[in-house]
């Protein structure tokens, strides 16, 4: 799949779901009229997603891919077999989502912002390199997923390990963003800017995945949730 460079938020107009109005709000007093001014409001209260928050929400959808991961790696090692429709549609929102969105929304619009700026520089060269380890990662996974590539007790052995290296890398990677980077992005990116970036992150996100976006993806990972008896949240719960 082709993503387009995304290029960095210009001075526009808001608008769109995430648009901020600035209103004011005409306080009468005993000695006159103030005007208190109010900035964060929106026409649609309760729907705007910032930035940080959206990338957030997106390695949530993540950590239930790598949960799916877990799951298919038990299966191969405990039985020595694994549903393929499964691990391939799995794959397959990792490479489409994560990879070609996601990782390309921090790629185009953060990481060069950051080292514009002299700052987190090390953790950036970091974070880039595991997007590419997990892109190698994620062909090798796909391609296990293809008739005939995983029919015997070394391939199996293979894609348990495929399974294991994503989810030992990707979950300290989505910890450290979501503790450490993101919440930086409010120190290079000011104002009316952010808002915007989260405006072009929406745009793009409803380009690639269609109306339903996010919300989409996260029905198509449930399904598959589903199909594989681990939906129920009440499953990983300990007996105490």
């Amino acid at each position: 799949m082709k993503t387009k460079k995304i290029s960095f938020p210009q001075e526009s107009s808001l608008s769109g779901r995430r648009t901020f109005l600035k209103k004011s709000l005409i306080i009468g007093t005993g000695a006159g009229i103030s005007t208190v001014y109010l900035t964060g409001c929106s026409k649609e209260a309760g729907e705007e997603v910032t930035p940080a928050e959206d990338l957030m929400r997106e390695h949530g959808l993540l950590n239930r891919v790598l949960l799916i991961y877990d799951h298919i790696r038990k299966q191969l090692v405990e039985k020595g077999q694994f549903p393929n429709d499964a691990l391939k549609e799995s794959a397959g929102i990792i490479r489409s989502f994560i990879e070609d969105y996601h990782e390309k929304l921090e790629e185009d619009f953060l990481f060069p912002r950051f080292e514009e700026a002299g700052m987190l520089t090390d953790l950036v060269a970091v974070l880039k390199k595991q997007h590419d380890a997990g892109r190698n990662l994620t062909d090798q996974i796909i391609g296990m997923t293809e008739p005939g590539n995983a029919g015997n007790p070394e391939e199996l052995q293979k894609l348990a390990s495929l399974l294991d290296r994503f989810n030992y890398m990707y979950r300290p990677h989505e910890a450290r963003e979501d503790t450490v980077l993101f919440p930086a992005i409010r120190d290079i990116i000011k104002g009316r800017y952010y808002l915007e970036l989260g405006e072009q992150f929406e745009d793009k996100e409803h380009e690639l995945f269609g109306e339903k976006g996010f919300e989409g993806m996260v029905e198509k990972v449930a399904g598959i949730e589903k199909r594989l008896g681990i939906y129920d949240l009440i499953l990983f719960t300990p007996v105490v």
